[in-house]
């Protein structure tokens, strides 16, 4: 399969296509489970602490595994870890599809942690092992589009399912999807897929020192941190201020959230098209952090979305229903955050790119950025949720804005290119 076969040829590979049915699994189960959060949270009248705490769980299991789980991956089998992180997501919905308090949810939130994660980094590695040399960025760049076209379907039509059918259903269909991914791996993906690395070629400590040793790494990692904060708590907070603070329906929650990825999606290559140009990916990352800060304090403004918007109806499936004033409010601060996302995103993984080429430790950097995501992630929910339930929901995202103005300044504070070393061997060698 080559480069000019373009990205829908790839479909026509059976190998690919079972590699991308694991990322359309896997990115819809977490973008429909984000709006039942939601459901959940109103079902069972939480406070912001425990809401948070649905986010927490989640990134406390992938922040424990995520080291060692690539170890395993590169040392072997990856079609048994990938069939095993699919049969684990089924067990998810059909945890979910029992629950009956809080601590069901936050529990299963751990176990589905560990199956995202054991999907996306392994998944993520045999695409990049058994693509051609030269047409390996056509294989990744079309398996991250699949999870990026599946999250929007997770937002549409797990919110639809959601408002139509309650959550029986839509555990159901979530089952369907990943037995069917299951069946493709099964099927069509070669045992041993990438093969067992050496135990000594992998990444090290060592490695990741002399990375750290880098200005730019620092300030990248630490950035990362402190961002992570702000985002995961408006990740996980904004379904939830919809549903209780508003009472939005699960398929407007999805419209909400859905507006904000097409906004990413559609502006994403064209901004990378820029930094190549510009030079400098310093001011991009800068002003996505900004205006992400900005889109975060625009949230609770949907207090007083009536004064500008009016209640609109809408029917679906013959069924009618309102949309208040907030979620206009809310579309709008989410679509900020979908073009705030683009002028970072391209920016931040082309220089941790970049930083890691010059130790030849790509992955290592890339390992790094992941990390320091995590401990954001983990921290991020539960601390704003308990700011929310002392304060007020002004507290909540205006605090999570400060964390990401914070993070822009340290950032600023902390950059420097360090000169380049003359070749990729370590400091020391």
């Amino acid at each position: 399969m080559t480069a000019r076969s373009g990205p829908l040829g790839l479909f026509g590979n059976r190998e690919f296509l079972a590699l991308a049915s694991t990322a359309f699994a896997r990115s819809q189960a977490y973008s429909t489970i984000l709006i039942a959060l939601a459901l959940y949270a109103d079902l069972f009248e939480t406070t912001g602490t425990v809401e948070g705490l649905f986010g927490t769980a989640f990134a406390l299991a992938q922040l424990v595994i995520v080291l060692p789980l690539g170890r395993y991956v590169d040392l072997g089998n990856s079609k048994r870890y990938l069939l095993v992180g699919l049969l684990l997501n089924v067990a998810v919905f059909v945890g979910f599809s029992l629950v009956s308090g809080v601590v069901d949810v936050i529990l299963i939130r751990v176990l589905q942690g560990v199956g995202a994660s054991i999907l996306w980094l392994t998944g993520s590695a045999v695409v990049g092992e058994i693509s051609p040399d030269d047409s390996r960025g056509l294989w990744l760049g079309t398996y991250n589009q699949v999870g990026a076209v599946s999250s929007l379907a997770g937002d549409v039509f797990g919110g639809l399912l959601l408002y139509v059918y309650g959550f029986q259903v839509t555990y159901a269909v979530l089952i369907v999807v990943t037995l069917a991914a299951t069946v493709s791996v099964f099927l069509f993906l070669r045992d041993d897929p990438g093969g067992q690395a050496d135990p000594d070629a992998a990444t090290g400590l060592e490695t990741l020192r002399d990375l750290m040793g880098r200005t730019a790494v620092r300030a990248l990692v630490t950035f990362r941190l402190a961002f992570s904060v702000g985002k995961m708590a408006v990740i996980i907070f904004l379904p939830i201020y919809a549903r209780t603070g508003f009472g939005i329906n699960p398929l407007a929650i999805g419209g909400i959230l859905a507006g904000g990825k097409l906004t990413k999606s559609l502006l994403q290559g064209r901004v990378g098209t820029w930094t190549d140009a510009h030079g400098s990916r310093f001011p991009f990352i800068l002003g996505g952090a900004v205006l992400y800060a900005l889109g975060t304090a625009l949230i609770p403004l949907a207090e007083f979305a009536g004064a500008v918007f009016p209640t609109t109806t809408l029917a679906v499936g013959g069924q009618g229903f309102d949309l208040p004033p907030a979620f206009w409010a809310l579309f709008g601060a989410y679509a900020v955050l979908g073009v705030a996302d683009s002028l970072r995103l391209p920016a931040s993984m082309a220089m941790f790119v970049k930083e890691g080429e010059h130790f030849d430790a790509v992955a290592g950097s890339m390992s790094l950025r992941s990390i320091a995501w995590k401990v954001g992630q983990v921290a991020g929910p539960v601390a704003v949720g308990s700011i929310w339930d002392a304060t007020s929901v002004f507290g909540a995202f205006w605090t999570a804005a400060a964390f990401l103005l914070l993070s822009a300044g340290v950032f600023a504070l902390m950059f420097g290119v360090d000169p380049a070393p003359e070749s990729s061997v370590a400091p020391g060698d």
